[in-house]
């Protein structure tokens, strides 16, 4: 028996598609921003900033990339794709169809997951040249994908659902998923910063997200990965139970 509709396998298979059309924009294009960022700050920084024991501020910044990349462009699928839905008028279509609310919800996210991880994955492949990386627990680096993946792609549909106009989801990204990204210990260790810098980035969850990831990798993290975990699944929960209630209401979805 069945138990995955064909409507939600289609839906899917149209938003991996959408982004896999244009995959010099998608996924290219991203690839080519994370190695500059290498090239610059581990040039830079290199010998200059204290990370973790044994382990170059190279081989530190990699795996801070890979996670951010996934990140952003899972953020990037699901909200591009729900905007420009709603102002070609093109939603209605998906609106229509006998799919449920989580059936939605879910086809958005795992498409977003999807461009998020092949993304990151091409960054690793094109970054681990530059320093030698270990897998000390690859379990980890799968689950803290998954979840930040899962996590972006969930508020990407959250802020497509919000935004109205191109203007509105550009604030979102600047002004919100922009600044917690970069201040989650992408390119430093928190331990490094002032005490109240310190505690600010212990409010951060993209924080839990990249320490947690790193810790696949080298074994040393800034916060214990089951600490992490359950910050990350528990905000992920608090997501989906959001982007949920939101369809279901029709908030800026129905005109």
């Amino acid at each position: 028996m069945n138990f995955i509709s064909t409507g939600f396998r289609t839906l899917v298979y149209k938003e991996t598609l959408r982004f896999w059309k244009v995959a010099t924009q998608t996924v290219a294009a991203p690839i080519l921003t994370a190695m500059l960022y290498l090239l610059i700050f581990g040039h830079v920084l290199e010998g200059r900033v204290t990370v973790y024991a044994d382990v170059s501020y190279t081989a530190f910044l990699i795996p801070g990339l890979v996670m951010m990349s996934v990140l952003q462009n899972s953020f990037a699928n699901s909200s591009s794709s729900l905007i420009q839905s709603k102002i070609t008028g093109n939603l209605v279509f998906v609106l229509l169809t006998p799919l449920s609310h989580w059936e939605i919800f879910s086809a958005y996210v795992i498409a977003a997951m999807v461009r998020g991880i092949v993304v990151g994955f091409g960054v690793f492949v094109v970054t681990a040249w530059f320093a030698h990386l270990s897998f000390t627990a690859p379990l980890w680096i799968v689950v803290f994908a998954l979840l930040g993946a899962a996590i972006l792609g969930t508020m990407g549909l959250i802020a497509g659902i919000w935004a109205e106009k191109f203007d509105q989801l550009a604030a979102f990204q600047n002004f919100l998923i922009m600044p917690l990204t970069f201040l989650s210990g992408v390119f430093y260790s928190i331990h490094s910063l002032p005490p109240f810098w310190l505690t600010i980035s212990h409010l951060n969850p993209f924080f839990y997200m990249i320490d947690g990831f790193r810790y696949g990798f080298f074994g040393q993290s800034d916060v214990n990965p089951l600490i992490s975990v359950s910050i990350v699944s528990a905000f992920l929960v608090v997501l989906a139970l959001l982007a949920i209630r939101l369809l279901r209401s029709g908030y800026r979805l129905r005109y």
